[in-house]
């Protein structure tokens, strides 16, 4: 795994490059959002960590740049800042997940693990089909040329169907890589945001659909 990570502070610095490194993790750093930002444009990683309070600037920033450049690699933000309101932010510019500091070594493994995964498993940047486009890079669903708005975990949901489509995803797959959590609470949030995004979507009309096989998973399916 290649890592990335954005933190103006040298303890922080020094102990994730110790505690990564000794999981064989490749850590590049910087200390500044001008050349983070230069990093995540020019090379290629499988997750950014992401510190917001940079000395030049927001690391939303950051993040709402390399978006923009179509660039797909899983951001985490790491933050004092744990309000509500905050992350709601992150995730709108961008980000893929959010740890709050001061954070546990082990948890912070575990996320990069599960973005790790996800980064292999990238939708397209933009899909066309019969009277649907869903430009993931812009977050954008049109439908018979009118604009539909979805939730961001119904986006998450549609990216991790996306990304293996005329495959099957399990549940558990699903409420880990957007939950991180496998509660039966959010699993009938899964179920509810899967009943909204097929509503959403329109069904074959529209050129594609989400199968659920009964216990196994669900599959998104393109049709021509």
């Amino acid at each position: 795994m290649r890592v990335l990570l954005v933190e103006d502070s040298a303890p922080t610095r020094d102990l994730l490059e110790r505690s990564l490194g000794e999981a064989g993790i490749e850590l590049v750093t910087a200390a500044r959002l001008s050349t983070g930002l230069r990093c995540a444009l020019t090379e290629e990683f499988d997750v950014i960590v992401l510190d917001l309070m940079l000395p030049d600037g927001s690391g939303l920033d950051l993040c709402r740049e390399v978006r923009s450049q179509g660039i797909t690699t899983p951001i985490l933000c790491l933050t004092a800042r744990g309000e509500v309101a905050d992350r709601i932010e992150g995730l709108n510019a961008g980000a893929d997940d959010y740890l709050r500091k001061p954070f546990a070594l082990a948890e912070l493994h575990a996320r990069l693990r599960a973005l790790a995964r996800r980064r292999g498993q990238a939708p397209p940047a933009r899909l066309e089909l019969r009277a649907l486009l869903i430009d993931f890079a812009a977050r954008r669903l049109v439908r018979g040329g009118q604009e539909v708005a979805l939730t961001l975990r119904e986006w998450a949901v549609l990216e991790a169907l996306v990304s293996k489509a005329g495959r099957v995803v399990g549940r558990a797959d699903l409420l880990e890589s957007v939950w991180h959590d496998a509660s039966r609470s959010s699993s009938d949030s899964l179920d509810v945001i899967l009943s909204r995004l097929r509503h959403k979507l329109g069904g074959s009309e529209s050129g594609c659909a989400i199968r659920t096989l009964r216990g196994e998973g669900f599959v998104f399916e393109t049709i021509p």
